[in-house]
């Protein structure tokens, strides 16, 4: 059964490192550097609704275990809800609305007509059998059926998911509402409606804005050291498009951690998390911890596992030049605070990472039009998104002297969301 809770009632963050209070600690930030209307920002810091869902799963022996669901809605003032859906079992519904909360910054920033969402299912995916995977996607269809649709809530991949999972998801709404609807979910397989291109998206993004952030400082690529710390599909993904436009990629890691050469790796040799889990470590007699590969001394830093991984723990020892944000949220408050004090520039992952939510239009776009991009225009396509975004970002933080890239990149999507909410106005 589904429930959805008011605002009034959404747990509020336990410290200001929590998703959800770093979240309405940077809207906060933001908002000293916009002329917004008080009741806007108010209304921004609260989603418009949280779903909770009980998933009855039937394991493979017989038994029946019930697993917690969310999905949590922010803001669709510009277009219909978009974010992921992940299955972890440390998800929590403070996290889904922080999550939720960067999807609608994430959504501005890149002048996308989709509004924020994020949901996660509170299980060990390693734990689960693809029968009992599929089991609990086609249930979760199920409970989400009246909150999710092609013009409502579109959800995508995330941690724990991938096309398959889209697939079974967009299989099991098409069933119910009883005619093919492949836009309710995006990042499925080509050959059920997805888009090429989609996989390597936000890693590909992540790639472009770091090409772009050096060329602002006029920093050349071909004598630019990176590190990147995750070796999924952001990641890899990224490591190796730098790789491939001249950069060196000295340090890549996985969840057991890294390998470094400071002449530089072969990236294209290094199975991703996705060709053979948790292989980066085998790649080399001697590695270092995740740790220690976040304070190498690399001319460009990319967090690109998992959040809060730069804290302020660990931001002093930070020796980067620069910090690419590869996945959602890894620099805590706190630690961008040093890190701005220490004059290293932190682009922030609303930016950075957005390729993923921009190919996901690109795929709801072709799924309305029923019309398939090759591979070549959805890479053209998210170059110039990328690069416009970009701009956009880089002339508020050029214009303003006080300003983080964080911050330039909320002035850029405030403005929007303040402008499509005072044009709608408050229903009454």
């Amino acid at each position: 059964m589904a429930t959805s809770t008011p605002p009034d009632v959404v747990v509020e963050a336990e410290d200001e490192d929590d998703i959800l209070g770093t979240a309405r600690k940077q809207l906060e930030r933001a908002a000293a550097h916009v002329d917004v209307d008080p009741a806007i920002l108010e209304r921004l810091r609260y989603p418009a609704r949280v779903h909770r869902v009980s998933i009855p799963l039937e394991r493979d022996d017989g038994r029946v275990e019930v697993i917690t669901g969310y999905r949590a809605q922010h803001d669709n003032v510009r277009g219909p809800f978009k974010g992921g859906l992940r299955y972890h079992p440390d998800v929590t519904e403070s996290e889904c609305v922080g999550l939720a909360m960067w999807m609608t910054w994430k959504c501005a920033v890149m002048d996308l007509p989709f509004g924020g969402a994020k949901g996660g299912v509170v299980v060990d995916p390693k734990s689960l059998s693809e029968a009992e995977t599929e089991r609990l996607t086609r249930r979760l269809a199920q409970e989400f059926r009246t909150i999710v649709g092609p013009d409502h809530d579109i959800p995508a991949p995330d941690m724990g998911t991938g096309g398959q999972e889209m697939a079974w998801f967009m299989d099991a709404y098409s069933m119910q509402v009883g005619e093919s609807s492949p836009g309710v979910v995006t990042g499925k397989p080509p050959v059920v409606g997805g888009s090429q291109g989609r996989e390597e998206a936000p890693g590909r993004s992540v790639a472009i804005i770091t090409r772009e952030l050096l060329d602002y400082y006029e920093r050349p690529l071909e004598d630019t050291t990176i590190a990147v710390q995750g070796f999924g599909s952001v990641g890899a993904n990224a490591a190796r498009a730098l790789e491939e436009w001249g950069a060196t990629i000295v340090a890549v890691s996985d969840v057991n951690g890294g390998i470094y050469d400071e002449d530089g790796l072969d990236v294209a040799a290094i199975p991703t998390h996705q060709e053979q889990p948790e292989a980066v470590a085998r790649q080399a007699e001697t590695t270092i911890s995740n740790d220690d590969l976040l304070t190498l001394d690399v001319d460009v830093l990319i967090p690109a596992a998992i959040s809060n991984v730069i804290t302020a723990t660990n931001a002093p020892d930070v020796r980067a030049d620069f910090v690419v944000e590869g996945a959602n949220g890894p620099t805590t408050a706190a630690a961008e605070s040093i890190l701005d004090d220490r004059s290293i520039p932190v682009i922030p992952d609303v930016l950075a990472n957005a390729g993923g939510v921009t190919v996901s239009y690109f795929e709801w776009l072709q799924d309305r039009n029923r019309r398939r991009w090759s591979l070549e225009r959805v890479r053209n396509e998210l170059e110039s998104e990328m690069t416009t975004a970009w701009s956009a970002v880089a002339r508020e933080y050029a214009a303003g002297s006080a300003l983080t890239w964080r911050d330039a990149a909320y002035v850029v999507a405030l403005a929007r969301l303040a402008a499509a909410h005072e044009a709608r106005g408050l229903w009454p």
